[in-house]
């Protein structure tokens, strides 16, 4: 039996990407062409086989793959600016290179749900009809695809306002401290377990502030329980913060904490006192 499909689009890459990809597909009996007919450049698709699954889903995998490669990014920044318009060029350039961080991850699996989804959207369009104007398509056939879209612009647009927030916390506490004098000469901060513990330059237990005296500067953003330690360090304003590391990796509070006070943190993996809390450790 046999199945002719006609695509047609003006975009001369997009005739060169089927060209190049239905060429390597190894399927006996499958022929293509192309060809100029009034408005658009035709690429015709022709199988006389009899293995139709293996066809409609080499043939769907390569429409799905057009959409994906020469589509999608002209429709994220299409969603962005009808529905974030209200952000400016350089916040909107940013929104989009983050939703492009989502969409092009390693992660695999999001990729399979958007494919997934334009070739559900082409079972149905291609039971009923032999040829398709690709723009019509993308721009109309595709709503479940749409939608996934929306909501990974949704996230970019989310994270965009949660970094900008934290930077403008981060930028506030910079000022605080530096419109301060020091307090104390040093601090020492042992960071095990995502845990802290303060010691002064005696090496004596610092009691951490729970007070939350500075709350102005930290109403919106927690560190969950580490957030009584930078209150302390917030109110004692060290010259010097030697932070030692026992049993982790530098996450975001000690990443924050080298934000806020800059060059006053000096890391610290194997000193006397990170040799001595991993002993304590071992010994519990």
């Amino acid at each position: 039996m046999l199945k002719s499909f006609c695509i047609k689009t003006n975009n001369h890459q997009i005739v060169n990407y089927l060209l190049n990809e239905f060429q390597k597909v190894k399927l006996e009996n499958l022929y293509i062409s192309k060809s100029k007919f009034k408005l658009y450049n035709n690429f015709i698709v022709h199988y006389k086989g009899e293995d139709l699954d293996c066809f409609y889903n080499i043939f769907y995998d390569i429409i799905s793959s057009v959409i994906i490669n020469f589509y999608e990014k002209d429709i994220v920044k299409h969603i962005i600016n009808c529905n974030y318009f209200y952000f400016n060029d350089i916040e909107q350039r940013k929104i989009f290179e983050i939703a492009n961080d989502y969409l092009y991850s390693e992660n695999s699996e999001d990729l399979i749900i958007r494919k997934s989804s334009i070739i559900i959207s082409c079972i149905e369009y291609f039971a009923n009809n032999k040829s398709v104007i690709l723009d019509g398509f993308v721009n109309f056939r595709i709503k479940d695809y749409m939608k996934i879209i929306d909501y990974i612009v949704d996230l970019a647009v989310n994270k965009f306002v949660i970094d900008k927030e934290y930077t403008e916390f981060i930028d506030l506490l910079k000022c605080y401290i530096n419109s301060k004098d020091f307090g104390i000469s040093s601090v020492h901060l042992i960071y095990q377990s995502q845990e802290s513990i303060l010691l002064d330059e005696l090496k004596n237990t610092i009691t951490l502030d729970n007070s939350i005296l500075n709350n102005k500067y930290l109403s919106d953003i927690s560190f969950s329980s580490n957030d009584y330690t930078l209150n302390t360090l917030l109110t004692l304003l060290p010259k010097k913060i030697y932070i030692h590391i026992i049993d982790c990796i530098e996450d975001e509070f000690i990443n924050t904490i080298k934000l806020i006070f800059d060059n006053r943190v000096y890391i610290c993996t194997d000193c006397n006192i990170c040799k001595s809390y991993r002993l304590k450790k071992i010994n519990k």
